[in-house]
Protein backbone atom coordinates (compact mmCIF):
# COMPACT_ATOMS: atom_id res chain seq x y z
CA UNK A 1 0.00 0.00 0.00
CA UNK A 2 0.64 3.33 -0.67
CA UNK A 3 0.08 5.60 2.45
CA UNK A 4 0.29 9.48 3.64
CA UNK A 5 0.20 9.80 7.58
CA UNK A 6 -1.17 13.25 8.34
CA UNK A 7 -2.06 14.94 11.78
CA UNK A 8 -1.46 17.99 13.68
CA UNK A 9 1.99 17.90 16.24
CA UNK A 10 1.81 15.82 19.21
CA UNK A 11 -0.87 13.35 17.42
CA UNK A 12 1.93 10.34 17.54
CA UNK A 13 2.44 10.32 13.77
CA UNK A 14 5.57 9.13 14.10
CA UNK A 15 4.73 6.32 16.97
CA UNK A 16 2.10 4.78 14.64
CA UNK A 17 4.02 5.39 11.17
CA UNK A 18 6.52 2.59 13.01
CA UNK A 19 3.88 -0.05 13.69
CA UNK A 20 1.68 0.71 10.62
CA UNK A 21 4.76 0.10 8.24
CA UNK A 22 5.57 -2.40 10.50
CA UNK A 23 2.48 -4.16 10.27
CA UNK A 24 1.89 -3.55 6.22
CA UNK A 25 5.74 -4.50 5.45
CA UNK A 26 6.12 -1.28 3.97
CA UNK A 27 9.08 1.40 4.45
CA UNK A 28 8.65 4.33 7.13
CA UNK A 29 9.67 7.18 5.20
CA UNK A 30 9.47 10.13 7.11
CA UNK A 31 10.60 13.86 6.22
CA UNK A 32 13.19 14.74 9.05
CA UNK A 33 14.95 11.03 7.95
CA UNK A 34 15.47 12.22 5.02
CA UNK A 35 17.15 15.64 5.47
CA UNK A 36 19.31 13.33 8.48
CA UNK A 37 20.15 11.24 5.58
CA UNK A 38 20.94 13.24 2.99
CA UNK A 39 22.89 15.74 5.06
CA UNK A 40 24.91 13.30 6.34
CA UNK A 41 25.86 11.27 3.52
CA UNK A 42 26.63 14.30 2.12
CA UNK A 43 24.72 14.18 -0.94
CA UNK A 44 24.12 17.05 -3.38
CA UNK A 45 20.13 17.49 -2.09
CA UNK A 46 21.47 17.06 1.26
CA UNK A 47 24.45 20.00 0.75
CA UNK A 48 21.22 22.38 -0.72
CA UNK A 49 19.80 21.15 2.53
CA UNK A 50 22.18 22.52 4.84
CA UNK A 51 22.73 25.38 3.65
CA UNK A 52 19.44 26.48 3.85
CA UNK A 53 19.19 25.54 7.29
CA UNK A 54 22.31 26.84 8.23
CA UNK A 55 20.82 29.83 7.17
CA UNK A 56 17.48 29.79 8.92
CA UNK A 57 15.15 29.38 6.11
CA UNK A 58 13.29 26.76 5.41
CA UNK A 59 14.51 24.24 2.92
CA UNK A 60 12.29 24.51 -0.26
CA UNK A 61 9.67 22.20 -1.62
CA UNK A 62 11.62 21.37 -4.20
CA UNK A 63 14.55 20.11 -2.38
CA UNK A 64 12.22 18.20 -0.20
CA UNK A 65 10.33 17.13 -3.34
CA UNK A 66 13.76 15.55 -4.74
CA UNK A 67 14.89 13.78 -1.40
CA UNK A 68 11.18 12.09 -1.39
CA UNK A 69 11.39 10.87 -5.52
CA UNK A 70 14.64 9.50 -4.27
CA UNK A 71 13.67 7.72 -1.54
CA UNK A 72 10.18 6.21 -3.16
CA UNK A 73 12.40 4.84 -6.00
CA UNK A 74 14.26 2.29 -4.04
CA UNK A 75 13.52 -1.19 -4.06
CA UNK A 76 12.29 -1.51 -1.00
CA UNK A 77 9.56 1.01 -1.63
CA UNK A 78 8.66 -0.42 -4.92
CA UNK A 79 5.40 -2.17 -3.83
CA UNK A 80 4.07 0.48 -0.95
CA UNK A 81 5.18 3.07 1.44
CA UNK A 82 4.37 5.09 4.39
CA UNK A 83 5.17 9.19 4.05
CA UNK A 84 5.56 10.59 7.18
CA UNK A 85 5.59 14.76 7.43
CA UNK A 86 5.45 14.49 3.56
CA UNK A 87 3.58 16.13 1.86
CA UNK A 88 3.45 18.97 4.34
CA UNK A 89 1.15 21.86 1.53
CA UNK A 90 -1.18 21.39 -1.23
CA UNK A 91 1.92 22.21 -3.50
CA UNK A 92 3.70 19.11 -2.20
CA UNK A 93 1.12 17.25 -2.25
CA UNK A 94 0.32 18.05 -5.75
CA UNK A 95 4.08 16.75 -6.71
CA UNK A 96 3.55 13.78 -5.40
CA UNK A 97 0.53 13.21 -7.50
CA UNK A 98 2.19 13.73 -10.78
CA UNK A 99 5.36 11.52 -8.91
CA UNK A 100 3.06 8.39 -8.82
CA UNK A 101 0.88 9.08 -12.06
CA UNK A 102 4.14 9.06 -14.36
CA UNK A 103 5.16 6.11 -12.43
CA UNK A 104 1.68 4.25 -13.17
CA UNK A 105 0.67 3.64 -9.73
CA UNK A 106 -1.46 5.81 -6.71
CA UNK A 107 -1.61 6.68 -3.09
CA UNK A 108 -4.09 3.93 -2.01
CA UNK A 109 -5.58 6.08 1.56
CA UNK A 110 -4.09 9.33 3.40
CA UNK A 111 -4.25 8.93 7.29
CA UNK A 112 -5.77 11.48 9.28
CA UNK A 113 -4.68 11.34 12.86
CA UNK A 114 -7.24 13.60 14.39
CA UNK A 115 -6.63 14.94 18.51
CA UNK A 116 -8.36 17.86 19.69
CA UNK A 117 -6.07 21.29 20.03
CA UNK A 118 -5.76 21.32 23.85
CA UNK A 119 -4.77 17.60 23.89
CA UNK A 120 -1.96 18.34 21.63
CA UNK A 121 -0.32 21.07 23.86
CA UNK A 122 -0.68 19.23 26.88
CA UNK A 123 0.83 16.14 25.13
CA UNK A 124 3.87 18.73 23.91
CA UNK A 125 3.62 20.67 26.97
CA UNK A 126 4.27 18.07 29.28
CA UNK A 127 7.49 16.51 28.14
CA UNK A 128 10.14 16.71 29.97
CA UNK A 129 13.54 15.67 28.46
CA UNK A 130 16.79 14.02 30.00
CA UNK A 131 19.93 16.43 29.76
CA UNK A 132 22.21 13.21 29.92
CA UNK A 133 20.33 11.37 27.38
CA UNK A 134 17.40 12.87 25.41
CA UNK A 135 15.91 9.23 24.63
CA UNK A 136 15.17 9.26 28.23
CA UNK A 137 11.39 11.16 28.11
CA UNK A 138 8.99 11.67 30.48
CA UNK A 139 5.66 13.44 31.25
CA UNK A 140 4.11 15.02 33.64
CA UNK A 141 0.90 13.92 33.39
CA UNK A 142 1.24 10.46 31.49
CA UNK A 143 4.36 9.01 32.30
CA UNK A 144 6.25 11.36 35.30
CA UNK A 145 9.37 10.76 37.10
CA UNK A 146 9.43 9.38 40.00
CA UNK A 147 10.97 11.99 41.06
CA UNK A 148 10.16 15.36 39.82
CA UNK A 149 13.03 17.16 37.42
CA UNK A 150 15.30 13.39 37.64
CA UNK A 151 15.73 11.11 35.11
CA UNK A 152 14.12 7.50 36.92
CA UNK A 153 16.92 5.97 34.14
CA UNK A 154 20.07 7.92 34.97
CA UNK A 155 19.40 10.59 37.35
CA UNK A 156 20.52 13.29 34.91
CA UNK A 157 18.05 16.92 35.23
CA UNK A 158 14.75 16.68 32.90
CA UNK A 159 13.80 20.13 31.27
CA UNK A 160 11.41 21.07 29.00
CA UNK A 161 12.59 22.09 25.20
CA UNK A 162 12.11 25.75 24.03
CA UNK A 163 9.94 24.44 21.44
CA UNK A 164 7.87 22.27 23.78
CA UNK A 165 6.29 25.52 25.44
CA UNK A 166 2.78 25.61 25.50
CA UNK A 167 3.52 29.30 23.27
CA UNK A 168 5.82 26.78 20.76
CA UNK A 169 3.19 24.42 20.18
CA UNK A 170 -0.03 27.13 19.73
CA UNK A 171 2.25 28.56 16.92
CA UNK A 172 3.16 25.09 15.39
CA UNK A 173 -0.73 24.05 15.40
CA UNK A 174 -1.11 27.58 13.76
CA UNK A 175 1.73 26.97 11.06
CA UNK A 176 0.04 23.23 10.52
CA UNK A 177 -3.38 24.48 10.33
CA UNK A 178 -2.28 26.81 7.51
CA UNK A 179 0.14 25.06 5.55
CA UNK A 180 -0.66 21.23 6.16
CA UNK A 181 -4.07 20.79 6.85
CA UNK A 182 -5.55 21.54 3.48
CA UNK A 183 -4.21 18.80 2.34
CA UNK A 184 -6.77 16.89 4.03
CA UNK A 185 -9.38 19.07 2.08
CA UNK A 186 -6.92 17.93 -1.25
CA UNK A 187 -7.14 14.27 -0.73
CA UNK A 188 -10.70 14.49 0.52
CA UNK A 189 -12.05 15.37 -2.94
CA UNK A 190 -10.02 12.56 -3.88
CA UNK A 191 -11.77 10.11 -1.93
CA UNK A 192 -8.71 8.76 -0.11
CA UNK A 193 -9.10 10.44 3.35
CA UNK A 194 -10.24 8.52 6.50
CA UNK A 195 -9.71 10.27 9.75
CA UNK A 196 -8.88 8.44 12.69
CA UNK A 197 -9.05 9.50 16.50
CA UNK A 198 -5.55 9.68 17.59
CA UNK A 199 -6.67 9.81 21.45
CA UNK A 200 -6.14 6.60 23.79
CA UNK A 201 -3.74 3.49 23.87
CA UNK A 202 -1.77 3.91 21.32
CA UNK A 203 -2.40 -0.31 20.16
CA UNK A 204 -5.86 1.32 19.84
CA UNK A 205 -4.79 3.83 17.39
CA UNK A 206 -3.00 1.50 15.26
CA UNK A 207 -6.29 -0.62 15.13
CA UNK A 208 -8.11 1.80 14.22
CA UNK A 209 -5.46 2.61 11.66
CA UNK A 210 -5.70 -0.70 10.47
CA UNK A 211 -9.28 -1.67 10.52
CA UNK A 212 -9.64 1.86 8.04
CA UNK A 213 -6.93 1.11 5.95
CA UNK A 214 -8.52 -2.41 5.54
CA UNK A 215 -11.30 -0.37 4.34
CA UNK A 216 -9.92 1.78 2.08
CA UNK A 217 -8.29 -1.56 0.52
CA UNK A 218 -11.61 -2.88 0.53
CA UNK A 219 -13.13 0.04 -1.86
Amino acid sequence: MRIVLVGPPGAGKGTQAAFLAKNLSIPHISTGDLFRANISQGTDLGKQARAFMDAGQLVPDEVTIAMAKDRMSQPDAENGFLLDGFPRNVGQAVALDEMLHSEGVELDAVLDLEVPEDEVVKRIAGRRICRNDSAHVFHVTYNAAKTEGVCDVCGGELYQRDDDTEETVRTRLEVYHTQTEPIIDYYRSQGLVATISALGKVTDVTERAMEALKKSDEV
